[in-house]
């Protein structure tokens, strides 16, 4: 009780929320129930089963059950051009991976936004789809 009334105390000064690795581990349905979660990340185990031609009904069904509890559904793990069209096509709202940049320091992030991923944060934003 006293986690759910902090989340819900940075909730209220705007903090996003969001409960990683859906699907795996501690994640649970109840989470979506009781806690003040802006955003649900399928974990990246779902997304590559989608590589290999399986998995689809999984990501959709997490995809669609988050934009019924009026979620942002983000995908981990997405490496290839055809990822990116597999999930945009079921619909989810982000994504995160190799695909569009390898984890980096900050200091190279923000030389990676100001050059060849502002175009990436424009296009895809533009598609619904960004990371």
């Amino acid at each position: 009780a006293r986690t759910v009334g902090i989340l819900n105390r940075l909730s209220s000064m705007g903090v996003t929320l969001a409960i990683d690795d859906f699907g795996t581990g501690y994640s649970s349905l109840a989470y979506l129930k009781r806690l003040p979660v802006d955003e649900l990340k399928i974990d990246r185990s779902f997304v590559q089963e989608l590589a290999r031609g399986q998995g689809t009904a999984v990501v959709q069904t997490i995809i669609g059950l988050g934009h019924e509890l009026g979620l942002r559904v983000v995908a981990e793990g997405v490496e290839s051009f055809d990822m990116l069209d597999a999930l945009h096509g079921l619909g989810c709202d982000m994504i995160q991976g190799h695909h569009v940049s390898k984890p980096l320091p900050a200091i190279e992030f923000e030389h990676w936004l100001a050059g060849a991923g502002a175009g990436v944060a424009k296009a895809s934003s533009g598609s619904g789809q960004s990371s």
